[in-house]
């Protein structure tokens, strides 16, 4: 982990793309620390399976904002004249970085070794920023990464739905398409990991689900390029709202033959929620870089979005840190907390809801520490 000290909000900067990081850090950690998921309101988990709630909307958002930070950031280094082997070799230590905490996340506190979850959301940021950092070094064509992604979603969809699971056969002649065990996905992670997946039999961030993740990334490289054109701001909210309106009809078209699903990353969802996450990226261009919003009203979100990664890590360990805590040999202290404190406000929803907003708050002083002493460490 290393810190700099050096950050610009001129007019090289885009505020929008910071602001809307935080905003989907402080997502993120909210849906992860509900005071009991059982209890919470439905839009703050995840869909059990097919479908979607806007928590399985936050993970796409933030791997679409990290391909538009990767164009960015790595076409201002090269014009700049930094070679492609500097470049690649920073990435290869962040990609250890992303790799060594996402371990640490997993297996805070106990860190059983035999049984330790491998996948995780920090290893596909991961995979996803080292496959980033290798497409921009080859190519910055937008033509490229369009028929990349569309070769990705389409080839996802044919191994999900053509190649046979092995023992098991055909999907859909001989068992439901996306059945929750039995999916090329779920067989390959119990391969290549067996007893180290999230849901025992199959893995949200598992393997083979990596390649459509990836292409919610390029989306986001995409639009980062739209970004830097000579067309008018105007013309740029305009053409996100279009692009938009067309990947939200096709993910919910296609959703009819290839249900959108989160825990797979299905092509549809990846179409859907790349929808939603321009719609969110051309919301905030055009409050924050166009109408330049009065800075008071952004500077919360800022300081999630400068420190997202260690936001995101703060917050899985000081949850499995209070997890972990036995009060009684019934109770941890997270469980007491909410039941001291918030279970009992209005309704066990609303209550849960208001533990995982101080959650975030907790989560965001230290940051906004760091904020202040401009201090923006890197994973």
């Amino acid at each position: 982990m290393t810190a700099t000290n050096q950050v610009s909000h001129g007019s090289q900067r885009l505020l929008s793309i910071d602001v809307l990081r935080g905003v989907t850090v402080a997502f993120m950690i909210l849906v992860n620390n509900n005071g009991r998921d059982d209890l919470a309101y439905r839009a703050l988990n995840h869909s059990p399976w097919n479908g979607f709630t806007p928590t399985d909307l936050v993970f796409p958002t933030f791997l679409f904002i990290m391909g538009i930070s990767l164009v960015l950031s790595l076409s201002g280094k090269l014009d700049r004249g930094a070679t492609r082997a500097s470049i690649f070799l920073h990435a290869l230590r962040r990609f250890a970085l992303l790799i060594f905490w996402g371990l640490v996340v997993n297996g805070f506190p106990y860190f059983h070794l035999s049984t330790l979850r491998i996948y995780g959301v920090l290893q596909r940021f991961a995979v996803c920023y080292i496959l980033g950092v290798l497409l921009l070094s080859v190519t910055r064509k937008v033509s490229v990464m369009a028929g990349l992604t569309i070769a990705i979603l389409i080839g996802y969809w044919v191994l999900l739905r053509w190649v046979p699971v092995p023992g098991h056969g055909l999907p859909v002649r001989d068992f439901p398409l996306l059945d929750h065990d039995i999916n090329l996905t779920a067989w390959i992670d119990r391969q290549v990991f067996p007893g180290r997946l999230f849901e025992g039999t199959r893995d949200p961030e598992g393997l083979l689900s990596d390649l459509p993740s990836f292409a919610s990334v390029v989306l986001g490289m995409i639009a980062a390029f739209w970004l830097r054109s000579i067309r008018s701001p105007q013309a740029k909210v305009l053409g996100f709202l279009f692009a938009a309106i067309v990947l939200l009809a096709g993910g919910l078209i296609w959703d009819v033959s290839f249900p959108i699903n989160k825990r797979l990353w299905t092509s549809s969802y990846v179409l859907f929620a790349g929808g939603w996450s321009l719609l969110g990226l051309g919301a905030s261009y055009y409050l924050f870089d166009i109408r330049k919003v009065s800075a008071r009203w952004i500077t919360p979100a800022l300081v999630l979005g400068m420190n997202a990664i260690s936001a995101y890590v703060l917050s899985e360990l000081l949850s499995s840190g209070i997890a972990a805590i036995r009060i009684s040999p019934v109770d941890s202290l997270q469980q007491r907390i909410y039941f001291t404190l918030f279970h009992p406000v209005v309704n066990p929803a609303f209550g849960s809801l208001i533990y995982s907003i101080c959650f975030v708050f907790v989560c965001w002083i230290p940051m906004y520490v760091l904020y202040r002493k401009k201090v923006f460490l890197k994973l």
